[in-house]
This record gives structure tokens, sequence and C-alpha cells, in this order.
């Protein structure tokens, strides 16, 4: 049997389909119409059984017939079904962040979540990447070829925006603003972290893992190799499915 899972995030909804292995993954934007595009995704795909979790899937479940589960279990899901050895998660996403502790197991012993806000989450970087000319795709490397450390005082999207524009117009490098922007980013998250406890190995899923700053400065705070999937996006829609297959979902 062929099971689904849907992630529907603020800012992309990722689909995986699955039976004794991935069978297809997806990536699509949200858009302002997440349900219809839901509909677009699942048209064509068969399965027995569809959990959604996410931003939308209070939502997508109902309209689609689908059962519902929180983040943090689709994310520690997938996580340890990719890293039969991990212990920790952290995820990086469009408009949250969460660090999350697994027992022995592989159950949820303990998480921390930043939601409130946009600081220290992809949304966050894009907006100060706007502000700084380039693409979020490319501010990573761009703060990697930073000759000088300087520091960014606050990660309120809004005064941290005027921060960097202060940065600018004193002629400041373009490549020291990101990489300090980078290093406040990694220093929330490592707050999360202490808060929560994190035990080796740990998983960095989301699609700030494709960051490599971001992944490299967490690792020296951590001191320690992050485990970053092929498809970091797609964690949390795997761990929907694998639970489509099981009689955890639900929650």
């Amino acid at each position: 049997m062929i099971y689904a899972g849907l992630d529907v995030g603020s800012r992309t909804i990722k689909l995986v389909t699955f039976d004794s292995a991935v069978r297809h993954e997806e990536v699509i934007a949200t858009g302002v119409s997440p349900l219809p595009r839901c509909r677009e995704l699942l048209a064509d795909k068969e399965f027995t059984r569809l959990v959604v979790t996410g931003y939308g899937r209070h939502l997508v479940a109902p309209a689609l017939g689908g059962d519902i589960i929180s983040e943090i279990k689709a994310f520690a899901t997938g996580a340890r079904y990719l890293f039969p050895e991990c212990h920790s998660v952290i995820d990086i996403g469009g408009q949250d962040s969460k660090v999350i502790l697994l027992s022995e197991k592989g159950e949820v012993r303990k998480f921390e979540m930043n939601d409130r806000c946009a600081a220290g989450t992809g949304r966050f970087l894009e907006i100060m990447a706007g502000t700084l000319e380039t693409s979020l795709t490319d501010i990573g490397s761009l703060a990697l070829n930073a000759s000088r450390i300087i520091n960014i005082n606050s990660l309120c999207t809004v005064f941290a925006e005027s921060e960097v524009i202060s940065l600018i117009a004193k002629g400041e490098e373009p490549s020291a603003i990101a990489l300090a922007l980078h290093e406040a980013i990694a220093t929330r998250i490592q707050t999360m972290i202490l808060r929560v406890g994190i035990k080796e190995e740990t998983v960095f899923a989301g699609g700030g893992s494709y960051n490599r700053c971001l992944v490299e400065l967490l690792e020296k705070k951590l001191k320690a190799n992050l485990n970053v999937p092929e498809s970091p996006q797609t964690v949390g829609a795997l761990g929907a499915a694998l639970l489509a297959g099981s009689d955890k979902a639900g929650g």
C-alpha cells in the first residue's frame, strides 16, 4: 500500500508518497491558495491514506480526508527514519524554527519552537537578502566570503533591516553584514538548543539547511557534525507519510 504525507508550510508545500521506500517527493510554492494547490499536487497520485502536517494542516486535512499530526511529531519521525541513530533535530523553515530532543526509542522528549516572529527563520534571511541586493540562495555564499567580522544587535526583522541599511550607508561590505546576520541566527538557534538539550546524532532539516554558512556556524557552536538529508525540505512530509502507514497518526 502507498501512503501520502503532506507538509503544508507557510512558504512551500511538500509531498511524499511511501510504501517500503519513498516513491515520489515534490516541493511547490504555497501561494495564497494552499488547498487548491494541494488538490492539484495529489490529483494524479494513488495512495491508501493521507496524513497532513504543517501550518495549513487544519485547512487541508478535513477537505482532503486526511489525518492531522503536529510538525514536531512529523519531523521527529522523518529524521529518525533517515538517520536511525538521530537523537536531535534542528529545523529552520520559512516562518519558524524548532529544536527537538528525542528519546532512545525516537519519541519526542522535549522541544522548543520559534513561531511568533520571523527572527531566526528563512523569511528573516529572505528579507535581509533583498536589502543586500542578493538572493536567499546566494546570501550564505556571500557570508562565507566575508573578510571581517561585525555584529548585528537585533534579530527583530524591522530593527535588523534598519541596522543593515545603516551599515550599508557607512560603507560596510555586504559580505560582512551577511555573515553577521547568519551569526545572529545561529546564536538564536544555539539558545534554543541549550534550553532543550541536544544529543548526537543531530539532523538539520528544513530549507535553512541548504545554507552552507548556517550549517558551518551551527557545527562550530555545537562542536559536532550535523546530518543534512539529501532532501531536507521533505523531512516533515516523509514523517507524515510514515505515520500514515502506522497507527500513530493523530495529534
